[in-house]
């Protein structure tokens, strides 16, 4: 055994550079620092079942030093009612030397080591000696207790957990003084400011733009104060909030008179947190709630926990599933901890003991794995301190006999024990549609493979995603493996659960045509018909609205989620029972007026916004315009005519296609130098010309304060690295619009950009500046065009020649595209004094990344599938629904029961967004008018079809006559003069109607089947 206690310590692999390719999307959530402590640290895992495979599989992805796994017991078939890393082929090997392969493979970075062990052997103290974090899951309270008392001495942080069916609990004890270095994990708060006042309070005022966004005791420091600068740059201040503009930093009576500017930045400041030993949490817990609905149930789960696992110590076995006599014991042994606990939750948890369920392990062990992260990186706030989960909405209206709960000796018996062998029959012949096989759609069909979901003879699940897999993918997206980069993700991932659940094999149809109007021929009637549910794994809001139109016009229910780094929301939609995705949206995302970003840049995102503008303006517009005019007859007269740009384009073809056409990679290097010139030099004399630094507005005030910062020209200098790097990838991107060959040697660049003449710049007097987005922009003048076009070479004179435009991707790091971002950026950030930004940063911002991490992902997929189980139950009531929300960080659960669908009413009929009037066999629009007259006496005023008004009552007398009669598929060809396609077999139809007294009333849309 001292071999393999001394096992921590011979782990000591080289601290490695971070793989910004792998961890990208990680890395904008935790940040380097605290990926970096998490590089230096050794996790071990005890118990290898469901819920140990989900928390060690998150956490070999987040890329710590090492995971260790203890788990000698021999693999059994109930397993694989979750353990989604075993096979039947592993039945009878020790659990954790199974696991190890196939959990190795997930991350290079992270050696993965098996601890050995005898079977019916558990965990000891020596064994546990070397690493930072022990995580211990499904053990004895007894071992628990050992343990803990060990960890608590040696300052080793330790956590606990299991999960029994429909319930989870998790315990955290990461010593008596924790620090925690960022509790939210948000950015921190930035704003400028317009006065100090110099007295006892220090009030604060910001711009009149911007909330400040603070709350009282925020700590803040300053930068860029004129006047007060004894607050540039001081120790934090702690605030006091006054209002959305004001805040007071305390005593400012002996420091300078404010004059002007200044910025306020937020400071993070590091939060102690107490923790109790697991023996004091037994008799005081502290409990963090996870459902404000079921406000008293933890104290029931913490005693009804310790009660089954006392009476499995003294009768060697876990309780009988459903049986009433086992659950009786357990209802009297958890009287005696705590007399006032709910006999139904504990009978519940008696029945579930031996319960095994995938989504709560993922909900529990994506949890978990986050809370090891916080204790090694002591970024975000940790859980106190004991945490109890349930779902038991999910069980089904009808509760299953104990008969039915028997096990039966196969991989869903842990499943079995919950919901019996009637429901899984239900399980096993659903139809689903997942839309997307990224992140969640990974963690989806994992679920969905380990509960048996569409494995019997009527089941199926499609699949479909037109993406292909990239290197960022395989941090999250633990289906794939460096082998499979660039095959397509639906492919990938049905092939891998199949290999999980061989149930499954050709079960799983994955396709790669994405959902939207050009693929309704087909995801058509016959395809909807043919699923039960459709579940959205889905990165755009576009696609969601879509699927969210579909769903309802098809009367299907959809499960909907998203993550954002550690925050994550799950929405069921339930047809004639709830809203839709698309009955309530986020307010649209504020945009930084332009004006600011093209003169007036006070923040580093409006310079990196800049840059990206630049990108297209330099190596994509101008090539596609180029190619335009060689390959499209007329482009000059029917395309230029109306862009309002002639000029501009018409120079731009002319110089990219004969001025200055490039025939070597030194001219390259020439066009980039004089365009540096303009960018960074010419236009900003030109504007400080129109504009100088002590211009005044019409009242008086200094033009250049407040948000409006006053530039200052660069000039170039071939040793400053930021200067050169711009060189090199500007130059290395036009080349490539021309197909020349590249360099990246400095020395190389230096010696040649040092030799070039830039012509002598002056500026022009005249020239109006856009002060802000109201103003009209500066027209150039359209007087001499023919001269310049009668400069153009004729298109046949290059017959298939044709120039590269550049294609914006930002995963790739040796082409030059985020590196000229960031250069164009920091070199303009540098002209207006803002503090430039790395090339991480600037990446998130210009590539639009949205930050993700394996965790969030894993708790919000589990969510959604308690909730599928609802849907196969059918069940018609809101209450057991649950729309949840997430955020790993603080951390924080919020469940709510879904809105209902909100009625309307016509006549005496109420009727909601899932209701329509069909009308069969393609009848005329009269037969339709007729038929709201004297149904519902309702008058039609208008007629509408997508784009098309096909009639309304005030069109003349002569269309009337003959639209009325006509039927319904020709009306709509005759007016829109296209033809239907071929595969539409109905028209969605908008009517507006008005009633008796005139009055306009809603109706429902109307089904045209033609």
């Amino acid at each position: 055994m001292a071999e393999s206690s001394n096992l921590a310590a011979q782990m000591d692999i080289d601290e490695q550079a971070i793989d910004e390719g792998l961890y990208s999307r990680q890395l904008y959530v935790l940040g380097h620092e605290a990926m970096k402590r998490m590089a230096a640290s050794n996790v071990l895992i005890v118990g290898l079942k469901g819920l140990g495979v989900e928390i060690a599989k998150n956490i070999v992805l987040a890329g710590v030093k090492s995971v260790t796994i203890y788990d000698p017991e021999p693999v059994v078939i109930q397993d694989l009612s979750s353990q989604f890393f075993l096979r039947q082929e592993d039945v009878g090997k020790p659990r954790a030397a199974a696991t190890l392969p196939r959990l190795a493979e997930l991350n290079a970075y992270v050696p993965v080591r098996d601890l050995g062990g005898n079977a019916g052997e558990e965990i000891s103290v020596d064994l546990v000696k070397g690493f930072q974090v022990v995580v211990l899951c499904g053990v004895s309270y007894k071992k628990q207790l050992e343990i803990n008392d060990w960890t608590r001495e040696n300052n080793v942080y330790f956590i606990a957990a299991e999960t029994r069916g429909l319930f989870g609990s998790i315990f955290n004890d990461f010593g008596a003084k924790f620090t925690c270095v960022d509790p939210t994990g948000e950015q921190p708060l930035t704003g400028m400011i317009v006065s100090v006042a110099k007295d006892s309070e220090g009030l604060v005022t910001c711009l009149d733009e911007t909330r400040h966004g603070l709350e009282d005791g925020d700590f803040v420091t300053f930068t860029e104060v004129q006047g007060m600068t004894e607050l540039n740059g001081c120790e934090p201040r702690k605030i006091s909030v006054k209002g959305p503009y004001t805040f007071t930093i305390g005593d400012t009576t002996n420091l300078g008179d404010y004059k002007a500017g200044g910025i306020f930045t937020q400071v993070k400041m590091p939060k102690i947190v107490e923790f109790k030993s697991l023996r004091e949490s037994l008799e005081n817990p502290e409990y963090f709630v996870t459902d404000f609905a079921k406000f008293d149930r933890p104290a029931t789960l913490h005693a009804g926990f310790r009660a089954v696992s006392e009476f499995e110590a003294q009768h060697g076995r876990s309780p009988r599933p459903r049986n009433e006599e086992d659950a009786a014991l357990v209802l009297d042994l958890a009287k005696k901890i705590n007399a006032d606990v709910e006999e139904s939750t504990i009978k519940a948890l008696s029945f579930q003991a031996t319960g095994d369920l995938s989504p709560v392990n993922a909900v529990i062990g994506g949890f978990v794995a986050q809370e090891a992260l916080k204790a090694i990186s002591a970024k975000f706030h940790p859980m106190v301190q004991n945490l109890y989960f349930d779902s038991l909405e999910s069980l089904p209206d009808v509760l299953p006999t104990e008969a039915d709960c028997q096990p039966v000796g196969s991989r869903y018996d842990g499943q079995i024990a919950v919901f019996g062998k009637v429901f899984q029959e239900k399980i096993a012949n659903h139809r689903q549609f997942l839309v997307g096989a990224g992140a969640i759609g990974c963690e989806m069909l994992k679920n969905w493979s380990m509960i048996g979901l569409a494995s019997g003879p009527k089941g199926i699940i499609h699949v479909t995603d037109l993406d292909t897999i990239e290197k960022s993918n395989l941090n999250r997206q633990f289906l794939f493996r460096a082998k499979d980069l660039g095959k397509f993700k639906s492919e990938v991932a049905a092939r891998a659960v199949s290999d999980m659940n061989p149930d499954l094999a050709d079960k799983i149809l994955a396709k790669q045509e994405p959902v939207g109007p050009t693929t309704e021929n087909i995801y058509d009637e016959a395809f909807f018909g043919s699923i039960d549910g459709v579940t959205n794994a889905l990165d755009n809001i576009k696609a969601r609205l879509y699927m969210d139109q579909r769903c309802v016009f098809y009367q299907k229910p959809l499960l909907e989620s998203g993550t954002l780094g550690t925050k994550g929301n799950t929405q069921v939609v339930i047809p004639h029972l709830t809203e839709s995705y698309g009955s309530s949206q986020d307010p649209p995302e504020k945009e930084t007026p332009s004006c600011t970003i093209k003169n007036f840049p006070n923040a580093i995102n409006h310079t990196i916004e800049w840059s990206r503008t630049q990108f297209d303006n330099l190596f994509v517009k101008p090539a596609q315009s180029a190619n335009a005019y060689l390959s499209e007859p007329n482009y000059l007269e029917s395309t230029l005519k109306y862009s309002g740009q002639q000029k501009d384009q018409i120079e731009q073809i002319a110089s990219f296609l004969v001025t200055n056409k490039p025939l070597t990679f030194d001219e390259c290097i020439a066009w980039a130098r004089l365009q540096f010139e303009k960018d960074y030099n010419n236009e900003i004399r030109q504007l400080l010309f129109s504009l100088p630094k002590d211009a005044v507005t019409s009242t008086g005030q200094p033009f250049w304060s407040g948000p409006k910062r006053a530039p200052d020209p660069l000039v170039f200098d071939s040793s400053d690295s930021t200067h050169l790097a711009y060189i090199i990838a500007a130059a290395n991107l036009h080349a490539f619009n021309y197909g020349l060959r590249g360099e990246t040697d400095p020395a190389y660049f230096r010696r040649i950009v040092d030799t070039i003449i830039v012509p002598e710049f002056t500026p022009r007097s005249g020239v109006k500046v856009q002060i802000n987005d109201n103003d009209p922009a500066p027209q150039a003048g359209g007087d001499d065009i023919d001269d310049l076009i009668s400069k153009l070479p004729a298109p046949s004179s290059l017959a298939g020649y044709r120039l590269n435009p550049v294609d914006f991707e930002k995963d790739d790091d040796t082409n030059h595209h985020i590196d000229f971002i960031t250069a164009a950026s920091n070199l303009r950030a540098m002209n207006y004094g803002i503090n430039p930004a790395d090339r991480h940063t600037t990446k998130q911002i210009a590539g639009k990344i949205i930050p993700a991490i394996a965790t969030t992902t894993s708790l919000v997929t589990g969510l959604v599938c308690l909730e599928l189980y609802k849907i196969i139950d059918g069940k018609k009531k809101l209450e057991p629904y649950k729309n949840g929300f997430v955020n790993l960080a603080l951390p924080f659960f919020g469940f709510s029961e879904p809105i209902l669908a909100p009625k309307q009413k016509y006549g005496a009929t109420e009727w909601t967004l899932w209701d329509r009037f069909e009308f069969k066999n393609n009848p005329s629009l009269s037969d339709i008018v007729s038929w709201f007259q004297e149904n519902h006496k309702l008058e039609i005023t208008m007629v509408s079809q997508g784009v098309s008004m096909l009639w309304s009552s005030f069109v003349g007398k002569k269309k009337s006559e003959e639209r009325l009669p006509m039927k319904f598929s020709h009306l709509v060809e005759h007016v829109s003069k296209k033809p239907i396609p071929p595969h539409i077999r109905h028209l969605i139809v908008e009517v507006m109607v008005s009633d008796e007294e005139g009055e306009d009333v809603e109706v429902p849309f109307i089904v045209v089947r033609i």
